[in-house]
């Protein structure tokens, strides 16, 4: 089953068709031939033994994606273009995301290549998958749980298929963090995306943050660069940081503290988020802070607050089988190698830089001409023709 973000309302109902089909084939009841206890025993490991076999679906396939934004459909879409047959996982609400990765959770995307009036980020992920499906990528709404690369060909486990595949590329993405307190979500009530955001860069220029008040919360090199980031759209910019000191490198210290629109609230947290009562509370006014010192809270009028505490790579799943520095991230920086030879990876799964939408497209590309190069290498040294 594929999945394009506009889709989910179909694939829903097909999930849950197959459910009503399987529930009826298990209420359904049986009536058996009368038979010894010998038989009957017999003939119920038999049924079990079929109903196992019906149950596991086996694919094989030259090269395996797993991931489904930017990186994952550009190095899908290569792929496919060389006649290589991808199949490609794009997960069922993996790291709790829908399939097209974060850009599902963001509105307009202005900084992506080809569209100067800016596109919905689940829309320009659905272009993504759509294009990845004209060239004949198999997409599976599925996530992948388990993985063994200790032989080949590869093999790549979902709760109901397992993938046996001559090369993979690893496309699972970052997942920025992000803190939990009243008006922090989506919904009702919530801000994200209507003055909340997790990215600066992809954000930071919307009309409704330029010249107001905004929010930094981290204490990190991160957060020191979105904040310094930030000052060429807002009029002010706090940093709220839960600590009397950064832990950020002493020159992008010195570049936010010496900057005279960045403005520091230490040893705070915040508590909450309320609404602009001049847009009926559409988007955010401003935050509930908490001094962890003297316990009082305070209102600070703000029109943007941006999370810059960090990104967690989705690769729990490789449980070791790939080699992975102390943040979780995929090594072999600058290239989409990784420590097995045949396993490449591609996007924030192994960029912790620049974490933009463009730069995991061209890390998506790089990747599928690598697993190209790689597959005729082998089928050289095998002896085999394409």
């Amino acid at each position: 089953m594929s999945y394009c973000p506009k889709n989910n309302l179909l694939n829903l109902l097909r999930r849950g068709s197959k459910f009503f089909r399987k529930a009826s084939n298990s209420a359904a009841p049986t009536v058996a031939p009368t038979s010894t206890p010998g038989q009957a025993s017999s003939s119920a490991a038999a049924i079990s033994s079929t109903s196992a076999m019906d149950d596991l679906h086996i694919l094989k396939t030259r090269l395996c994606i797993i991931g489904s934004g930017p990186a994952a459909h550009t190095a899908a879409i290569y792929a496919s273009r060389a006649e290589l047959k991808p199949i490609l996982f794009e997960g069922w609400m993996a790291n709790g995301i829908a399939p097209g990765g974060q850009l599902t959770t963001t509105t307009d995307v202005e900084n992506f290549p080809g569209f100067p009036n800016g596109i919905n980020g689940i829309e320009l992920m659905d272009h993504c998958c759509k294009q990845s499906l004209r060239f004949g990528t198999q997409i599976l709404t599925e996530t992948v749980n388990k993985v063994d690369f200790s032989t080949t060909p590869f093999k790549v486990f979902t709760d109901s298929k397992t993938v046996i595949a001559d090369s993979i590329i690893v496309a699972t993405g970052a997942i920025a963090k992000r803190l939990d307190f009243p008006g922090s979500s989506e919904g009702p009530g919530g801000f994200w995306n209507r003055g909340i955001s997790a990215c600066a860069v992809c954000d930071g220029a919307a009309p409704i943050f330029r010249n107001k008040l905004l929010a930094v919360i981290g204490g990190g090199d991160s957060a020191m660069e979105e904040a310094t980031f930030l000052t060429k759209y807002g009029s002010i910019v706090y940093i709220i940081h839960r600590r009397d000191t950064f832990r950020a490198s002493k020159i992008m210290q010195q570049r936010a503290l010496t900057n005279p629109k960045i403005q520091v609230l230490w040893n705070s947290v915040v508590v909450g988020a309320y609404g602009d009562e001049n847009t009926n509370n559409r988007v955010l006014g401003g935050l509930k802070v908490k001094n962890v010192l003297s316990g009082e809270v305070s209102d600070l009028k703000v029109s943007g607050l941006f999370f810059a505490i960090g990104h967690e790579p989705a690769t729990k799943f490789l449980d070791g089988q790939l080699e992975l520095d102390s943040g979780g991230y995929v090594t072999r920086p600058g290239t989409t190698l990784t420590s097995v030879h045949g396993v490449f990876a591609a996007g924030d799964v192994q960029d912790k830089k620049y974490r933009q939408a463009v730069t995991a497209a061209g890390t998506g590309c790089m990747a599928a001409l690598e697993a190209e190069h790689y597959l005729q290498e082998i089928g050289s040294q095998e002896g085999k023709t394409d």
